[in-house]
C-alpha cells in the first residue's frame, strides 16, 4: 500500500496558510482556482443553507447534504456505486445511527404577561432556543419568574421554583441542570460573552445546548439577548413577573450524514488533500459560508480537470459533515490514513 500524506484544511475552522500548504498547490491549483471562482454560486449556497437551523441528523441538515449533491451531480462528479476508484470524479453520501437523538427547533415566542408585542420570537432570532430544548403544550405556557443570579446551587437555596420558570445569568446548560432539579418548568438563560458586544449588539444571542435526558424529563430552556434580559429584570424590578412561552421542536431518532467528492489523483492517488466544511450550527458564517465556498471550489476543480487545464497528482477531496466529527472519523475509520498523524490537521 503506498504510503498516505493527508493534509486536512478545515473551512470554518482554523485555516492554513499558502506556505504551510506548500508551493505546489499554490502555485498551480489556487490560482486557477480562484480565477474561476464565481462568488454567485457561493453566495447562493450560503443562502439556501443559512435559512436552516443544522444540526446533524435534522431535516436543515439533510437538505443541505442534498443540495450539495446537486451542485457535485451538475459539476460531473458520479455518485459512487463500490469505491472511489471508478471514475476521476466521484462523491458518496455516508449515513451513520446516531447514539442520541438529532433536534429541530420550528417556533417559540417568549412574551410578558399583559403585552402585546412579544419580547423574542424565533422568527427574527433562531438562536433564542438552546439545543435540545422540548415543547410546551400547543397553547404554551404562562408561569411566574424567579430571577436566580448566576443560578448555581448556593442561588437556588431558599427559593420556591417548583413550577415556575427560573432566570439567571449564566451557561444555559449549567443552569438548566441546576433549576430543573429544583422542578422548574423551564429556563431564561442571558450568557452573551462581553466580547461579542452585548450592550452595542442588543438582540444578538449566542447559541447553546442544554443536555438530552429523555422525552418525558425533557423541558426548554430559551436563550436571551442584552436586551430581553434588561426588560425582564426592569419588569422584575416592579413586582411579580408572569411570561408566557410557546415553543414547538421535535426531538428524534435520525441518521447522520456525510457527503464526500474526490478528484482522484492521476499519479499518487493515494496521497491528498482534504478541505472541509461543517454543515451544522445555525448561522451564516457558521457555517454556511465555508459550505458554499467549499461547494464552489470542487465545482471549479472539476471544470478545470475537465477543461483539462489542471491534473491533481494527488486527490483532492472535499468533505461535507458534523463538525469535528467528521474529519477526525474520515481519519481514523481508514487504517491506512490512521497509521500516520495527518499534516496540518486542524480542530
Amino acid at each position: 500500500m503506498s504510503k498516505y500524506f493527508l493534509l486536512v484544511i478545515m473551512l470554518g475552522g482554523s485555516m492554513l496558510s499558502g506556505a504551510q500548504i506548500g508551493s505546489s498547490i499554490t502555485d498551480n491549483y489556487y490560482p486557477l482556482l480562484r480565477n474561476a471562482f464565481v462568488e454567485t454560486n457561493a453566495y447562493q449556497t450560503v443562502s439556501f443553507v443559512e435559512q436552516r437551523w443544522r444540526i446533524a441528523g435534522n431535516t436543515g441538515f439533510n437538505e443541505s447534504i442534498f443540495y450539495l449533491e446537486k451542485i457535485l451531480q451538475h459539476a460531473g462528479y458520479r455518485k459512487e456505486i463500490k469505491d472511489e476508484k471508478e471514475a476521476a470524479l466521484t462523491y458518496r453520501i455516508e449515513s451513520r445511527k446516531m447514539k442520541k437523538p438529532t433536534w429541530e427547533p420550528l417556533r417559540a415566542s417568549l412574551a410578558i404577561e399583559g403585552e402585546t408585542q412579544p419580547l423574542l420570537q424565533f422568527a427574527t432570532n433562531k438562536n433564542m432556543l438552546a439545543i435540545n430544548s422540548a415543547s410546551t403544550l400547543a397553547a404554551g405556557e404562562t408561569a411566574e419568574v424567579v430571577y436566580v443570579g448566576k443560578g448555581t446551587l448556593k442561588d437556588l437555596e431558599g427559593k420556591n421554583v417548583k413550577g415556575k420558570i427560573v432566570f439567571g445569568e449564566n451557561n444555559a446548560g449549567r443552569l438548566y441542570n441546576h433549576a430543573i432539579q429544583a422542578g422548574a418548568v423551564g429556563v431564561l438563560a442571558y450568557s452573551v460573552p462581553v466580547y461579542n458586544q452585548p450592550e452595542k449588539y442588543i438582540n444578538s444571542i449566542q447559541f447553546q445546548q442544554i443536555e438530552y435526558s429523555d422525552s418525558i424529563k425533557q423541558k426548554w430552556c430559551i436563550m436571551l439577548s442584552y436586551s430581553a434580559k434588561e426588560k425582564l429584570l426592569a419588569a422584575l424590578a416592579k413586582g411579580t413577573l408572569r411570561v408566557h412561552v410557546a415553543i414547538a421542536a421535535r426531538i428524534y431518532r435520525a441518521d447522520e450524514l456525510t457527503i464526500v467528492a474526490n478528484a482522484r489523483g492521476t499519479i499518487i492517488p493515494n496521497e491528498r488533500f482534504v478541505f472541509s466544511a461543517h454543515v451544522q450550527e445555525p448561522g451564516a458564517n457558521d457555517n454556511a459560508t465555508g459550505v458554499g465556498t467549499l461547494a464552489e471550489m470542487a465545482r471549479v476543480t472539476a471544470q478545470l480537470i475537465q477543461q483539462q487545464k489542471f491534473s491533481p497528482q494527488r486527490t483532492i477531496t472535499f468533505l461535507w459533515g458534523d463538525e469535528i466529527i467528521s474529519t477526525g472519523r474520515y481519519i481514523n475509520e481508514d487504517t491506512g490514513r490512521a497509521k500516520r498523524d495527518p499534516v496540518g490537521a486542524q480542530s
